[in-house]
């Protein structure tokens, strides 16, 4: 691989603006090379005379001009804006062509300075957290002491300083020097309230006074120690990621001026890396000490000096494929369009559209299986996201909090995916009676019987506590469904609301669990037949359930709005009211009918169509900006063709009021409701699929905007050093 697209590659996605751009720098060179190309003067032999007496010059004599005109360049070094700064100057300016080369120096100085500026201000940060890392592990093993040895407490003052001699040599971690008696900070302490419920979260709004009293208990002991060692893994993949700039750039700006050299035939290389290898990028150490002194810390207190164990869980292997998930993700690919061919035939031999039991079917059995076809879809579209995102180098791992090392790719999606079609399928073909018993007029139970087993089948393996079937991932799934489902009395995570907007797209599949508590506990999945409509309850939760997932996202908007005072975040809550609405409505006229509620229904449901095609392609998508250099879209895009972002606006606007019609009733075709119903909602999750790409982007851009490459982890411990002023 060539080094470019190495170097590419090996980028922390957010800081791609930080990094020197080594292709521009490339481009520069092509430059040249071409001018010195079409310029290139004839070799006369005098001009070999002139190199062969330069070359030949005594050892010991003094400085020639012609060793003086060899020199290309002169780096000088000054203040500016009380930073280190850098400039090149060029010694060979009058050269023909030197024009080119002048203006390839001037750009790399700046390159230069922006990554030594960029990587100075990353390290002073990972300095000032490894000092508060410092105080918080001197809490942390005073803390351990009095609980684990608590005796030791109320012995006599030598034994106490003696133990406090003994703690400190122990904590002394990050930070060279002296430190404070570490059995004094326990008094200049309080515990924070990291660990967020719905108890807290209701006392906060009441303003009950929360408790910050240090209670010594083995619990709060536990949560300590896995909060300080949650922030110190964070902490050294920071380090990781600096130490990786830091080589990475240095090795670019190398690679750069060796190429320089080649196309020029100067010596400059030597002179531009000694500025490199003693400016702060080049020289400086902080870092790699640093990483010495964390993962002395990580092992003897959070792994039992074990170092193997501890250097596990800082350096985690990176997440290799398998060849078996490519395996079966085509063997089960291959099951399922299979079988989907084996269905189409089966239809069509035995001539089942024409059947007098094709009705009763697509009102009872069509819409159970139904649910498993929206899940899939919607599974699919996931996984063709993560596929895209990895391609464009959005870090959807980063920005949905997944632990490292446990993300699923697209190759695992598409797994679980297929395994859960070709179930599906197999049950479909089992399940394609349309005739009764004429003696006891009812189906074959066991195969009536068949989607509420798969579906509880699913449900067994998703909330499976062993560690198989991608636990964690199954985990981080059910974590986030609660707290959609408690919104808002969790603070709220991107990952919440994006799943929470996900279920928003999948009301029908909702609607369908529904149907399956209906007609499973009622009975009529004896007689195969569908007595749900005429059930007040049922129709009342049919309006309910369809609001739940719009519900979610106001509360979680609410949640928000009232943490940062931001207004949009009462905009956004707005949206979903008025769907909330909307949705009600056509839920009330497909019940009803009537002209009235068939105008209202129309109206709430364009103005949230409009108001929710607004916010995703301009604020979601960060779209549609008129003074953009890209028009209507956004200055910085990740695809190359701009064509792709008006389709998707385009795409974007169709499928929504192509889901209004359809639940309006507007067919256009002669099909079954049942399946009018299932295109619409179909429709509305690949509608999603795509709003989840843009969304993502967005989000990324924001965030190398900013570079914002690290999660923010919350530390156990209040460190107030003016507590005991107060006397």
């Amino acid at each position: 691989m060539k080094f470019g697209k190495e170097f590419s590659a090996q980028m922390v996605p957010e800081w791609q603006e930080a990094y020197m751009d080594y292709d521009f720098l490339k481009t520069l060179l092509k430059e040249i090379q071409i001018f010195k190309l079409r310029n290139k003067p004839p070799v006369t032999p005098s001009s070999f005379s002139g190199l062969t007496q330069r070359n030949n010059s005594p050892k010991g004599s003094s400085t020639s001009s012609s060793d003086i005109e060899s020199q290309a360049i002169l780096v000088n070094s000054f203040n500016r804006d009380g930073s280190q700064s850098y400039e090149t100057m060029f010694l060979m300016s009058s050269d023909e062509g030197g024009e080119c080369e002048l203006a390839y120096f001037r750009r790399l100085d700046n390159e230069f300075n922006k990554v030594n500026k960029f990587y100075k201000a990353k390290v002073e940060d990972v300095m000032k957290e490894a000092g508060m890392l410092n105080t918080q592990m001197d809490a942390l093993i005073a803390f351990r002491i009095k609980v684990e040895k608590p005796t030791l407490w109320s012995d006599s003052s030598a034994d106490m300083t003696r133990l406090a001699s003994d703690v400190a040599a122990s904590a002394a971690t990050l930070h060279d020097g002296t430190m404070l008696a570490p059995l004094e900070i326990l008094n200049q302490v309080k515990i924070n309230n990291t660990h967020e419920t719905p108890c807290s979260t209701i006392k906060g709004i009441l303003k009950v006074p929360q408790e910050t009293q240090l209670k010594f208990t083995r619990e709060n002991l536990r949560r300590v120690e896995e909060q300080l060692k949650r922030a110190f893994v964070e902490f050294y993949q920071k380090l990781r990621l600096l130490k990786n700039y830091s080589f990475l750039n240095t090795l670019a700006f190398s690679k750069i001026m060796k190429k320089y050299d080649k196309i020029t035939s100067r010596d400059a290389s030597k002179a531009y890396m000694k500025m490199v290898d003693n400016s702060y990028l080049g020289s400086s150490d902080e870092v790699i000490r640093l990483m010495v002194r964390v993962e002395a810390t990580f092992i003897k207190h959070f792994s039992n000096s074990n170092r193997s164990k501890g250097m596990r869980i800082l350096r985690p292997n990176a997440k290799r494929e398998r060849h078996r998930t490519t395996f079966f993700v085509g063997f089960f690919s291959g099951c399922t369009a299979a079988l989907i061919i084996a269905l189409i035939l089966i239809v069509h031999a035995r001539n089942i559209m024409d059947n007098p039991g094709r009705e009763t079917y697509m009102k009872t059995m069509f819409p159970l299986y139904s649910l498993f076809g929206f899940i899939v879809l919607h599974m699919l579209m996931y996984a063709a996201n993560i596929y895209l995102w990895r391609r464009y180098r959005v870090n959807y791992s980063f920005i949905f909090g997944f632990k490292q090392g446990t993300e699923m790719g697209y190759r695992e999606v598409f797994l679980v995916s297929f395994g859960v079609a070709v179930l599906a399928l197999i049950c479909v073909l089992l399940n394609l009676d349309m005739e009764m018993d004429p003696k006891t007029k009812d189906y074959k139970q066991l195969t009536e019987l068949l989607p509420l087993n798969l579906v509880i089948l699913l449900l067994i393996l998703l909330f499976l506590p062993f560690n198989v079937l991608y636990r964690s991932a199954r985990f981080f799934l059910l974590t986030c469904v609660f707290h959609c489902i408690a919104a808002p009395l969790y603070k709220v995570s991107l990952s919440d609301f994006f799943l929470a907007d996900q279920l928003t797209s999948q009301v029908q599949a909702i609607r369908s669990l529904e149907f399956y508590i209906c007609y499973y506990g009622w009975g009529d999945y004896k007689q195969r037949e569908n007595t749900c409509n005429t059930s007040t309850v049922y129709n009342t939760f049919y309006f309910i359930v369809a609001g739940i997932p719009y519900w979610s996202r106001v509360l979680q908007c609410l949640r928000r709005l009232f943490e940062e005072k931001d207004p949009m975040h009462g905009y956004n809550g707005l949206k979903y009211f008025v769907t909330v609405v909307a949705v009600s409505l056509r839920t009330a006229y497909s019940l009803n009918k009537g002209v009235g509620w068939k105008v209202i229904a129309w109206i709430f449901s364009v103005i949230a169509a409009i108001f929710g095609t607004y916010w995703d392609l301009v604020i979601d998508w960060g779209l549609l900006q008129r003074h953009s250099k890209n028009r209507w879209l956004r200055n910085k895009l990740l695809v190359p063709h701009k064509i792709v972002y008006y389709v998707a606006m385009v795409l974007n606007v169709l499928l929504r009021f192509a889901w209004l019609q359809t639940v309006l009733n507007f067919n256009f075709f002669s099909l079954h409701r049942e399946t009018s119903i299932a295109i619409v909602a179909s429709l509305e999750i690949i509608r999603r699929g795509i709003w989840n790409f843009f969304r993502l982007e967005n989000e990324h851009l924001n965030n190398a905007g900013k570079f914002r490459a690290f999660k923010s982890v919350p530390l156990p411990f209040n460190y107030d050093e003016d507590d005991d002023k107060d006397g």
